[in-house]
């Protein structure tokens, strides 16, 4: 059986990585200046943080129809068996309800997957998965192991400001961070498919080693792991001092991606963080 993998642009996944596993990415959309653009193909962070800069109104996203769902999953039909449609936590965005809605059409050839994660959190998956698929694993097989990579794998990251999170409502069990004192970096995880707090900590450098001692004991606790780095426009120094920092530490470094438009919506400008997996579930 030949499997086609489809996932979301909240997965963070480069066009190069999507199209190196052969993923279909489904944009969702920003609505912003009064017009819906695709992610990633219609605006980009620094689109949108400028925008924010010469006073623009605060956007929000939206997930896509199901009939774009269909449309793609009638494309990777043409050429696969089944489809494995992996995507954003359903608490965070509609986008699951989208594609489940989508798959009905296609007679049980269409397997939906909420990886109760984001950004890289959900690119993992979705490269783990298209690993799987190429190397012969049958879809209940890979669904297996994406959902037991759900109950180890990690993402953590920090935000220059709450706001972003708390005016789109996705801030989830974070609330209690918010008017927390002068210079005060929260740590936020996602957890159980919702934003929530990790801790808090005083300052910059605080935050660097938050992520850095978290690697280290993430690569103790569970020997080979994988890496992902990600970050918003403003975070680029941020990521490279963690980088720094982790000199020595021994792991699968999957590399440094910027989250995409939607993402970056509610993360707003100088976030940044990291997505862990072990090699093997």
């Amino acid at each position: 059986m030949t499997i086609a993998i489809v996932t979301d642009s909240t997965s963070d996944l480069s066009p190069q990585l999507c199209a190196q596993y052969g993923v279909e990415s489904v944009p969702l959309y920003v609505l912003f200046d009064g017009k819906m653009h695709k992610d990633g193909l219609e605006i980009t962070p620094p689109d949108l943080f400028a925008g924010l800069k010469a006073g623009k109104k605060t956007p929000s996203t939206s997930q896509p129809s199901p009939a774009e769902f269909a449309a793609a999953y009638g494309r990777a039909l043409g050429s696969a068996d089944h489809v494995l449609s992996i995507h954003i936590s359903g608490q965070l965005s509609g986008t699951v309800g989208s594609a489940r809605l989508a798959a009905q059409e296609f007679g049980g050839k269409v397997t939906v997957v909420d990886t109760q994660s984001v950004s890289m959190g959900l690119g993992m998956r979705v490269i783990r998965a298209a690993e799987l698929a190429r190397a012969g694993k049958g879809v209940a097989d890979i669904v297996t192991e994406l959902e037991r990579a759900q109950t180890v794998a990690d993402l953590r990251f920090t935000v220059d400001t709450l706001d972003f999170l708390r005016i789109n409502g996705r801030i989830g069990g974070a609330q209690a961070l918010l008017g927390g004192l002068l210079n005060i970096k929260p740590i936020l995880v996602v957890r159980g498919g919702r934003v929530e707090s990790g801790g808090r900590v005083r300052g910059h450098k605080k935050a660097v080693q938050d992520l850095v001692a978290h690697v280290r004991s993430y690569v103790v606790r569970h020997g080979q792991v994988r890496v992902a780095f990600l970050y918003t426009v403003g975070g680029e120094a941020f990521l490279q001092e963690v980088r720094a920092d982790l000199a020595g530490a021994t792991f699968e470094d999957l590399g440094d991606h910027a989250i995409g438009a939607v993402v970056a919506t509610h993360a707003g400008p100088g976030a940044m963080g990291v997505a862990l997996e072990p090699v093997s579930i």
